[in-house]
């Protein structure tokens, strides 16, 4: 009989090791850096804010901050776990370098983030390039979805305040370019705002949206082939007008309040004109059905709106509210797409969920709270946010197929950005050897090798 010790093996530990590499997997994300050209991009944004004598780039040090927000930090030391891997990452700057080019570039206001901006918005273009079929605008549209995001203040910080859910913090209005359902989506927008900022206020959404546009390639930033997708806080006259103001003709599919007319037309509505809603392998939805309305309820709108209402069985449990009619739960929303069946208008506007687990990675990935004091420097956090979740984003569009594109951020850093690897110089190579056993050990070689395929920027 054995003696028994435990369910874990017992090992010794000392240090001292050598030719060992942690988060050995994030030479994906600095291989997407390379490939991309965002490194030469951001470094030449940022070159009017280096100092003649400087030994570290700035753009280097922000691209360092990014990639320690990628692979799971939430605040500005975290960038110390690139410091310890300089065979991967490269030379990194004190924590006092960092902060100062923090307080710089939030200094440096409207001017300085304008120029991130661009050298991001030149990137996502080449980005796009390279992703071929598998770029977010293969089908000939691209899907803009705005939205905003509770971010919990633990402390006194510049424009923290109450918010309508009765938290402390901050209210930013985010935009993402849904990648559809075959991949995730990336930031294309935000705009930090007070925590007691309205989730309808029109000039925000107007603003995010412009800076949305801003971000895509010249085609894409007016006329039809961009859609504009938000909840019921987008419902407004103001941001409906200017989508479809002239000479922009942008597409639309806003979420509506259901207000008395509306609920009034609806109980109007006969039995025949209610359509089966559908679901996205063309089955019919049990328990959903969808109608078209006209007449007064289009009344002071832009011309070539539809307004389409969803009348849906809720859920077990769920309650009912003043605005529901005959036990059925109503939604409403508003488009200028024409010659489409309510049916695929109403499964659009619902896919428009996706926006919430683009924000779901988005708390994963630095903005589970704003860590700086000032709003400018947390508005500078937030473009090193958007930075690093524009890297989770392109490194599967350009390296993973199948349901590893999929993957949200914690996914990744818990399957391939923390393998561990052996580092072996030989010759003037170094070579980076992942443990045979790691079970995703094959999808890192051969997303790095995809990468490697790609040619290199100029």
């Amino acid at each position: 009989m054995k003696k028994r010790i435990g369910f874990y093996p017992r090992v010794r530990t000392e240090g001292g090791g050598r030719g060992v590499v942690s988060q050995a997997g994030g030479v994906l994300l600095v291989e997407t850096v390379r490939k991309s050209s965002l490194d030469q991009a951001i470094s030449a944004a940022l070159a009017p804010w280096r100092k003649p004598r400087a030994v570290h780039d700035p753009g280097k040090i922000l691209l360092d901050v990014a990639l320690a927000v990628a692979l799971g930090g939430d605040c500005l030391a975290d960038v110390g776990m690139l410091r310890a891997e300089p065979a991967v990452f490269g030379p990194v700057a004190s924590d006092p370098t960092v902060s100062r080019l923090i307080d710089t570039l939030a200094a440096g206001g409207k001017r300085a983030l304008t120029a991130l901006r661009q050298a991001r918005a030149q990137v996502r273009e080449h980005v796009w390039t390279l992703a071929g079929d598998a770029a977010p605008d293969t089908a000939g549209q691209v899907v803009v979805d705005l939205d905003g995001v509770l971010v919990i203040a633990h402390s006194e910080k510049q424009d923290a305040a109450a918010t309508w859910k009765k938290s402390f913090g901050h209210h930013p209005l985010m935009g993402f370019v849904d990648h559809g359902r075959g991949g995730s989506g990336e930031p294309v927008a935000g705009l930090l705002r007070p925590g007691n900022a309205g989730s309808n206020t029109a000039p925000d959404h107007i603003e995010a949206a412009r800076l949305a546009l801003a971000q895509l390639p010249k085609k894409y930033r007016r006329g039809r082939r961009t859609l504009i997708r938000t909840d019921s806080g987008g419902g407004t006259h103001e941001f409906v007008d200017w989508l479809s103001a002239r000479g922009r003709w942008l597409s639309y599919s806003v979420g509506m309040t259901i207000t008395d007319a509306i609920h009034q037309a609806v109980l109007k509505v006969p039995a025949p004109a209610w359509t089966p809603a559908v679901e996205p392998d063309g089955e019919i939805r049990d328990g959903a059905w969808v109608a078209e309305l006209g007449g007064d309820c289009l009344k002071g709108w832009p011309e070539g709106m539809r307004l389409i209402v969803r009348k849906e069985r809720p859920h077990p449990g769920a309650q009912l509210r003043f605005t529901d009619a005959d036990g059925m739960r109503l939604t409403c929303f508003a488009t200028n797409t024409q010659h489409t069946s309510i049916a695929e208008l109403e499964l659009r506007q619902r896919q428009r969920a996706r926006a919430e687990d683009r924000i779901r990675a988005a708390r994963a990935t630095g903005l589970r709270n704003l860590p700086l004091h000032d709003a400018a420097q947390n508005q500078v956090w937030l473009e090193i946010v958007q930075i690093a979740l524009d890297l989770l984003a392109w490194m599967p569009l350009l390296a993973l197929t199948g349901q590893a594109r999929l993957w949200e951020p914690r996914r990744l850093r818990l399957r391939l950005f923390s393998a561990a690897a052996q580092l072996v110089t030989t010759g003037r190579r170094r070579i980076l050897r992942f443990a045979k056993h790691w079970p995703w050990t094959g999808l890192i070689t051969d997303a790095l090798q995809r990468l490697a395929a790609l040619p290199t920027p100029d």
